[in-house]
Order: C-alpha cells, then structure tokens, then sequence
C-alpha cells in the first residue's frame, strides 16, 4: 500500500507520503536497490536503505553507499534510513524502522542479494540472509494483515550456469523459499514473488561493453517490482525475468510421462530406457503449479493403487477407551441408560457400536495410504466425504483387535479424487466388523477415471414423509477436546491457528463424533440401547458442526432400516445425509417361521420353479452347473431358505438349507424377491442399493435370468 492514491503508477512529485506508516525495507547494492529505493520513495514509502558497502569479494564494509542513496531522498522531500547491519542480523534491520519511523505499518521486503561473494558467504548472505530478514518482517505484516515480498534470483539459479555451483544453489533456493512463503501468507494477505533480472551493476560494469551496461539500467526492473508491491496486484508465488525494458513470465512444464511398475512384473532400467523417447515426449504436456499438480492421480497410477494392501494394524484396548468413546459422542450420566455404556460394573457394560470405527482409523492415520504406489497425495488436502460400518459380533469390551485395509477403488470426481479404503477388523481369527471409508482429495481430479463404483457403499435418500421420531441432543464446548482423545489427533479440532488456516473461524467438530450422536439417538429410539441389535450405519458428511451447537436427528423407520438426516438445530444445516442404520430384529419381538401354507409371496415362486425343474431339469443344470442358496427374510429376520442344486443329477429343489456347498447364496426380502421376479426392480440395481446380498461366487448371479424368467415363466 505504498500509494495512497488510484492504481497508477505515476509519480507523485516531491509531497510527503499521505501517511507516515508506509515501509519499505530495501538492500541496495548501488545498482538495482538504489533504483528501488528512489522509486518507492518517490511515491510515499518510508524507506530502510541497508548496504554494508563491501567489495566484489565480500570484504570491508563502508557506510558511503547507503548514506548517498539516504542523502538523495531526503533532498527531495523522502523519509528514509541508513542500516549498516549485516542480512544475518535481520531482526535489527526491522527494529531500526521501527525506531526511525514508529511502526511496520504496510510493508514490502524486497530481497535484491547484494555481492558476489564466496565459498559458504554465498549461502549465509543470498539464502539465509533472506530467510533471517523476512522472518523478522513477518509477524509484523500478519498482525496488519498485508505484506508484499520480493526474492531476487537469478539466471544461473534458473538455467545453471559454468562455475557458479554455490551461487545457482543458494539462488535456486531462494525461489523454493519465495514458493512456499506464497502459500503460508496468501491468507494474511501477505503475497511473495521472485524476479531474475538482468542489469547493471557494480560487478557487470567490469565485465559488459558500455552500451550494453547501458540497456541494462536498473530503472528497466524498479517498475516491475514497484508493481508486484502494489496493493491491487494479487500475483503471488510468480516467477519473473525482467530486464532491458522487457518482463515474462516462467512456468514449469511436465511431460505425460510414463509408468514404469507393473503388478505382475519389477521396475527395471530396461523398462525405462524402452520408453525413454515417452517419458521426455513434451507432447500435450501439462504445467503444475501445485504441490497437488505434481502428484495427480494419473488412471494408470490409480490401477495400480487398486487392490493395494495397507500394512496391517493393531488396536489394544479395554473398558476405559469404550468408556471415553462414549463420553465423546455425548452420552451422560443424566440419562440412566446410557450407564451401560459408562460403568464396567454395569452387568449389561457393552461398546457402543460406532465405537468400531476407532481401531479401523488407525490403519488409514498412520500413514499407510502414503505407502501405496500410485496414491501420491497431498494430506492437507483430504476430507473425509462418506463412512459406512457393518458388524458381525458385537465388539468386546476389551482386548486386541487387528485391521487389514485395502485400497478398493479410486473415482474421478473432477474437482478431486474419492478414494475408497476398505477395512476389515477382527478379534483373534474372527471378523468384527467391516468399514469402508470415503476419502476425498481435493484438486487430485481429472485424470481420467471413472466417477463411480459398484465397491461403494451408496447413500440413500429418506422417505417423502415426515419422520417417525426426531431427538435434539446438545453437544459443549469442549465436544471435539473430548472426543479426539478416542484418537483423531487433527488439529483441526482442536487449534484455532490451524482451523484458520482451513477457512474456519473456530475449531470443527469431528464429522464421526456427529456420526456417533446420531447413531446413538437412533440406538435409544428403535433398539433400546441394545448394542446387539446394531448391523449397519452409512452417513455422508455433509458440513462441520462447531462445538457447542445442537444435533438434531430425524429418523424414518422402513421394516429394520432407519433412514437418518441429521441437522444443526440453530442454522438447519443438513450434516449428515443420505444417511441410514440397520437393525437386527429383536429376538423377543421375533414372528415364528412362515409355514410352508405360503404365508410368503416368494413360496409361489419357489413351486414354479420346481415344477419347471422338474421338467426341463437336466436342460438347466447342462446350461447353469450350480447350486443356489437362497436366504427370504421377513421384518429383517430369516423366514425361509431354499436350495436350488442346478448342478447334480436331473437337478433339484429343496426347503432349508444345503447339505453339501452352495455356489452363491442370495439374501433378499421377501417383498424384494417380488419386485425382481416380476421385472419391477432390476436385479443389478437391487445388489447395488444392498436389497439383495450375495456372498460366494458373484458371478454367477447372472444367471438369474435363467432361473427366474426363461424357466419359472414370471
């Protein structure tokens, strides 16, 4: 904000600044900083002129060449100082501006490098005298929320070039440096940019022709700079060679490259040299300009991840960690139910059940996503999108439990990338529960995939009616402090520095500390607490909840699945959609078995097909060459069972279970079966939507058609 004025870059004659406040802190070597120092000056800035006058080779010091470029200031009507203190110093180079002129106010670092200097000075001074400078400037221009910072590199740094290894490696960093405090700053307002340029100077004097020295006149680079200092130019993290009047802009550039690992085979440098001539083809290249540009999931690299194992977890565990879980999805001792859940002297002490995403997470916050070649992501940029868990025993109460997590698909969503983590949990040999996390990374889109899978748990919308029950549970203050001791450490939830830093006011509260709540409300509501009763819940994390707010559940009760929406009270925000649990029906509340008088609409489907077994019977089993098990349930319980062997003899139908193996079994309602017999609900879309459950050799479910249609004549 060196201009109070309009956008133009005009001078301003000889008036004072408008304000006092303005600062600019220059290192001038004569050349390109004195150019700075009169052009910022000229147009109202405060200006720190700091030169330790030494020679080419960086010995002796002398306070001539600062006090001049003071002294031509002043005389037209300037405000400025001189500095002595060397770069490494940086703090006393800010204190003096302070001293001289009282505060920062808005301020520009311009870092020019100001000697050709030798062995490590080159380092010390050109790097780290850089680093040390702005780092003293820093706090200032976050806490007045504007700051502008320019880095000089330089050609060599660039392009390389003979006999200058230390001053391209020191100028090379210079513009990692600038990078990387581009992206740190960009919320404070702070914007840091680099330029390479060519003038002249002290050292080419020496070296050019007189009229080449002449074309390259720092007044040719103070625009430019003057400019990327402006208040209303929002270029940040640019690249620029400027010099004889002219400015462009660099960028990088990447070839499409080309995969060299194989699931079947090792990398090898035979490979790479085979497709040597692909990897330097520069034929549509791409140009990243983000951490996340460079490590974009290509579709080859996603093949790869696919079916990718993470190494193996394990969770030790007893009473106090279930106990803690509970507390931070909310339960209390004001409500004498949620006891069982609090005390392990409780004779019914159970593990809530959403408890079972906790062992699971570790496998996918230790970092093993980051051991899977092709998944080369950028962690600041993952959100969890959707979660689904389902039991198979209750979890215990204490013990060890182990998780084996597989990648089991990457999606394409355009502006990111889904990964799906499949993850299995098991006490000793025996499986507890299923997850299945939806990752989602944002920026790691578009490179070619599909934008969705038959692995992944789908969402479900509820009923267009109005809800069965509603529960509003308040969360506290201190909800996410208490829930991230069940284990996520994110400081997201805790550090308002870092909160910031992801577009939030204040802390957010954990997305499966809603998922908790909710899942409680719905156990208390359709299941009495009872922990046994609880097969399955799938959520979408829709939006944050800030600690303190209220959960409001709504729910919708469909034979055992309760469609769930869960909302935050005060603002009616939708935090967790699509949403649903599953239940086990009550072994009291249980009906006794249909008998075989068809008290089941699927039991007149079953007699078709065996009379029609009975008659074409070898014909099938020539054309099928399996046996079928099917699994009819009522209210969410088993009501009947048949066997369909297409595989034996003339084939056969019997009621109850196989003795000997069946191919694939099919789990369905019975109002379900209907729908598929008659041609209502298409058989794929009933699997997909989990209406129908398969489990063994899933291929052969495409003979569905043979048996139900072709034959039975529905």
């Amino acid at each position: 904000m060196w201009s109070s004025g309009a956008i133009a870059l005009e001078k301003v004659g000889h008036r004072a600044p408008a304000e006092s406040s303005n600062l600019t802190v220059v290192f001038v070597s004569t050349g390109l900083g004195r150019e700075y120092a009169l052009a910022f000056a000229e147009r109202g800035a405060s200006v720190v002129v700091n030169d330790l006058g030494g020679n080419a080779k960086g010995g002796g010091k002398s306070s001539a060449a600062a006090d001049k470029v003071v002294e031509e200031i002043r005389a037209k009507g300037g405000k400025a100082v001189a500095n002595y203190d060397s770069v490494e110093d940086g703090e006393k180079l800010i204190q003096s501006a302070l001293k001289e002129f009282g505060r920062i106010g808005e301020c520009c670092v311009i870092y020019n490098g100001f000697l050709f200097v030798f062995q490590d000075l080159i380092h010390r001074i050109h790097l780290r005298g850089s680093f040390l400078v702005t780092r003293a400037a820093w706090d200032h221009m976050k806490k007045q929320k504007f700051g502008r910072i320019i880095m000089t590199t330089s050609a060599a740094g660039i392009y390389g070039n003979f006999g200058q290894s230390n001053y391209s490696a020191a100028k090379l960093g210079l513009l990692g440096l600038a990078n990387t405090l581009a992206i740190e700053g960009s919320k404070h307002n702070i914007y840091c940019n680099t330029i390479a340029p060519v003038a002249g100077s002290r050292l080419t004097e020496t070296v050019m022709p007189p009229d080449l020295v002449a074309s390259l006149k720092p007044e040719y680079v103070a625009p430019l700079v003057l400019w990327l200092c402006h208040e209303q130019c929002q270029e940040n993290g640019g690249l620029f060679e400027v010099g004889a009047g002219w400015v462009g802009k660099l960028r990088w550039e990447r070839s499409q490259g080309q995969i060299m690992r194989q699931k079947s085979r090792p990398m090898t440098p035979e490979a790479v040299r085979d497709q040597w001539d692909k990897i330097c083809d520069f034929t549509d290249a791409t140009k990243p300009t983000t951490i996340q540009g460079q490590h974009c999931l290509h579709g080859n690299m996603t093949a790869l991840a696919v079916g990718q194992k993470l190494p193996v977890s394990t969770f030790n565990f007893n009473h106090t960690q279930c106990i803690l879980y509970a507390l931070g999805v909310g339960m209390s001792t004001k409500d004498p139910d949620h006891l069982r859940f609090l005390y392990e002297g409780h004779p019914d002490f159970s593990c809530l059940p959403t408890f079972g995403v906790i062992p699971s997470q570790a496998a996918m916050m230790d970092g093993g996503l980051a051991s899977i070649p092709g998944l080369n992501i950028d962690f600041t940029q993952v959100l969890h999108g959707e979660q689904y868990l389902e039991f198979y025993r209750p979890l215990p109460t204490s013990g060890t439990l182990t998780s084996e997590a597989t990648i089991a698909d990457v999606l394409d969503k355009g502006s990111g990338a889904v990964i799906l983590l499949d993850v299995n949990t098991y006490s000793g040999g025996e499986l507890i529960c299923y997850n299945q996390f939806s990752v989602f990374v944002v920026g790691a889109g578009r490179f070619g995939g599909t934008r969705t899978s038959a692995k992944a748990k789908a969402p479900l919308p509820p009923p267009k009616r109005a809800p069965d029950a509603v529960v509003t549970d308040c969360t506290t203050r201190d909800q996410a402090a208490l829930y991230r001791l069940s284990g996520d450490w994110n400081p997201l939830h805790i550090d308002p520095g870092f909160a910031a830093m992801g577009g939030f006011k204040a802390p957010i509260l954990h997305g499966l500390c809603s998922f908790g709540f909710a899942a409680r409300h719905v156990l208390k509501q359709f299941a009495n607490n009872d922990p046994s009763r609880f097969k399955a819940i799938k959520v979408r994390f829709a939006k944050p909840v800030m600690p303190g707010q209220s959960l409001q559940t709504a729910m919708w009760k469909e034979g055992s699945r309760i469609h769930i929406e869960c909302k935050v009270k005060e603002t009616s925000d939708v935090v967790l959609s699509g949403a649903y649990v599953d239940l086990h029906q009550a072994a009291e509340a249980s009906p006794e078995p249909p008998s075989q008088g068809g008290r089941l609409q699927s039991d007149l489907v079953f007699t078709e097909i065996g009379r029609r077994i009975s008659e074409v019977g070898p014909e099938l089993v020539k054309k099928v060459n399996a046996v079928f098990g099917w699994e009819i349930t009522k209210e969410g319980k088993t009501a009947a069972q048949w066997t369909i062997d297409l595989k034996n003899g003339a084939g056969s139908l019997q009621k109850g279970p196989y003795g000997g193996k069946v191919d694939v079994t099919f789990t369905v309602a019975d109002e379900d079966f209907m729908e598929v017999v008659q041609g209502k609900l298409n058989p794929q879309k009933a699997f997909f939507s989990g209406k129908l459950k398969v489990r063994g050799n899933i291929m052969l479910s495409q003979k569905l058609e043979v048996i139900l249609k072709d034959y039975a004549k529905l």
